[in-house]
């Protein structure tokens, strides 16, 4: 039988004293937003539920914070960064609003099982993390009846709240970028997992082609596995096979983009020299790997602060709201993997083999 947890190994996962654990989940004290995003964190990872009746001690209302892996390829610990970045948003302005935030960790389990949780909870409002959900998902969530938004994910037409990254605008960016360095032939990295923003992605590069009066070649997109093992694995196979590459790509996520590159490298093919390639979502490795990687910026806690204010809205209006749905620009980050092509380059086919080991 697993030892149950207790504050003090809260405190111990997140590097602070058990009494900022104890007035960061009783939403007091003063206590900084990253501190606050640290600790609430620790909570998620080790699956630690605050009891309900730590809720009833006061009449502070409370937020509960899902943290939502279905299937695991796009949250996971590659991007749990973002994921406190969101949290950091969260819980910034629901200490500014005076809520509780509390933060619930599901992997792997149902979604039925997950809305089942929230049967009765004492919590005044939900925000999901809708990653990996499905319209259906989006749907079980919202049938236990909580005002509820839905954060990185966006459905034009489901009757449900969403804040997110306006990812048209985001590869909109990212196409006349590559168009001013000089490339008319663009290729796109997308993935073959099942999320709704690597779709819209998808589906603004063809739009954003076609705005920017570019021609879209259906040999240029290549599909991949999103993980950083799995989109190197999968790179690799398409560059055995001699696949005839673009000179440039830009890729569905940041975690892709370091397992395209890494398969790119074993190939001796040079970045941006031989293949130029832009990222999404800025992780920190982004600007610290070599060369430099130009990526997408949407703040993540611009976002969670976002969810938290919709919410509050939702909880205090004295009738039913129609769907709120907000989008979030976004900003290019320029660095050293894009830069414009030094002479006219033509297609690079993938020949040159594996650098000999040894």
């Amino acid at each position: 039988m697993n030892k149950k947890l207790t504050i003090r190994d809260i405190a111990a996962q997140a590097g602070v004293s058990p009494a900022t654990v104890s007035l960061v989940l009783n939403g007091k004290g003063e206590i900084t937003s990253e501190t606050r995003a640290r600790v609430l964190e620790a909570v998620a990872r080790l699956d630690y539920t605050p009891r309900a009746s730590r809720n009833a001690l006061d009449d502070t209302p409370t937020l509960r914070f899902l943290k939502i892996a279905k299937h695991g390829h796009t949250v996971n610990r590659d991007h749990s960064v973002f994921v406190s970045d969101y949290i950091d948003g969260m819980s910034s302005e629901a200490s500014r609003q005076r809520y509780k935030l509390e933060v619930v960790s599901f992997e792997g389990q149902p979604i039925s099982q997950i809305a089942e949780t929230l049967a009765g909870a004492p919590v005044s409002g939900v925000i999901a993390l809708g990653t990996e959900l499905s319209e259906q998902d989006i749907r079980l969530i919202q049938a236990a009846g909580l005002p509820t938004v839905f954060i990185d994910t966006y459905h034009e037409v489901i009757d449900a709240n969403f804040v997110d990254m306006n990812n048209e605008d985001a590869v909109f960016k990212v196409l006349a970028r590559f168009k001013q360095c000089g490339f008319d032939r663009i290729g796109f990295i997308a993935s073959y997992v099942d999320t709704t923003n690597f779709k819209l992605r998808r589906d603004a590069f063809f739009k954003n082609m076609t705005r920017l009066g570019l021609t879209a070649r259906d040999g240029d997109v290549l599909s991949i596995e999103s993980t950083y093992e799995g989109a190197y694995g999968d790179m690799l196979e398409l560059l055995r096979s001699g696949v005839d590459l673009a000179p440039c790509y830009f890729c569905t996520n940041d975690i892709i983009a370091f397992g395209v590159i890494k398969a790119l490298r074993e190939f001796n093919l040079r970045i941006p020299e031989d293949v130029a390639i832009i990222g999404f979502d800025n992780l920190p490795q982004s600007a610290t790997m070599e060369p430099s990687l130009t990526t997408v910026e949407v703040s993540k806690r611009k976002i969670g602060n976002l969810a938290v204010t919709v919410l509050d809205d939702l909880i205090k209006s004295p009738e039913r709201q129609p769907p709120i749905k907000v989008l979030v620009g976004a900003e290019l980050i320029i660095r050293a993997s894009d830069h414009p092509p030094a002479v006219t380059r033509t297609a690079t086919r993938a020949r040159r083999g594996p650098l000999p080991v040894g």
